[in-house]
């Protein structure tokens, strides 16, 4: 049987069961097994690895994971999709499918039951573009057994994802996974390979999480709402932006400079200058007047 991520292989299936795309799920259906088998190769699995799919689709993706990992376990959201997957994913004996949405599934509890005890797990996905970014958080904040993240997604958000400081993509959300993974764009994936055809350029980052998070602080929580608030308006300077975006340092800009300078921070500077280890010097500092006090 030939692969499933060919234009005439995915026709056949779509017209099948008579199948459109919706919109509202974000659906791009890969058509080019050389761009399936690169991302699955940036996964590094073995005979040993199992695999997470976030939006198998009709399971172009999963097929190539399936011939490499030991066990897959995907998530799809839209039941449509099941029964096209009982039949596309037939030949493989090592996917299971869950109908559910990952942002709203117990996703620790589904690895507890289908991928129990496995040492090497991985997520490998094309990601619905609309919910992205809130998915690569959830996997990252809920401690989950991951090694890291391979994933597909619209080019503009991955530059962001894996900008250094002092560029124009670097911003809150670098600093929110650069935090807790090692991130690279590791390929750009013209529009031509997908069925419908998106609006967008897209790119595959991996994540390799972290042993420890990239820097010391106190209180995660108030680390991120520091960092959101020195990124709320771009062009301001550190002091302008934290200043309107806390209360308590309005009322008393001394908190402020003392901090600045505890940390060793110009507050003339804007945040896309800060690295992740300045942020967290500033923020702890901030923590223990702020918050503490």
């Amino acid at each position: 049987m030939k692969d499933i991520a060919t234009p005439s292989r995915t026709k056949e299936i779509l017209a099948k069961y008579d199948f459109f795309f919706k919109k509202s799920f974000g659906q791009n259906f890969l058509i080019d097994t050389n761009i399936l088998e690169n991302i699955v190769s940036y996964a590094d699995l073995t005979e040993e690895s199992c695999a997470i799919e976030i939006g198998p689709g009709i399971g172009a993706l999963t097929e190539q994971i399936a011939k490499r990992a030991k066990k897959v376990l995907a998530f799809e959201i839209d039941n449509r999709l099941i029964p096209i997957l009982e039949d596309t994913l037939s030949p493989y004996d090592n996917i299971q499918i869950v109908n559910e949405d990952v942002l709203k599934a117990d996703v620790e509890k589904a690895i507890n039951e289908y991928l129990p005890n496995e040492l090497d797990i991985m997520v490998v996905a094309n990601l619905p573009y609309y919910v992205t970014t809130p998915i690569i958080m959830k996997l990252l904040t809920e401690g989950l057994p991951i090694r890291g993240i391979v994933c597909m997604l619209q080019k503009e958000v991955a530059d962001r994802i894996s900008a250094k400081p002092g560029t124009k993509d670097y911003g809150s959300l670098s600093i929110a996974i650069q935090f807790y993974t090692h991130a690279s764009t590791v390929m750009t994936v013209p529009r031509t390979v997908f069925m419908p055809q998106p609006n967008v350029d897209s790119a595959v980052i991996k994540l390799v999480k972290r042993e420890e998070p990239a820097a010391e602080v106190i209180d995660e929580s108030f680390f991120f709402e520091v960092v959101r608030a020195s990124f709320a308006q771009r062009r301001k300077t550190l002091n302008n932006n934290l200043l309107n975006n806390f209360s308590h340092l309005k009322k008393d800009k001394a908190i402020l400079e003392a901090c600045l300078l505890e940390a060793g921070i110009e507050g003339t500077r804007r945040g896309e200058t800060l690295s992740i280890q300045e942020f967290a010097t500033l923020s702890n500092s901030l923590y223990k007047q702020v918050k503490v006090k």
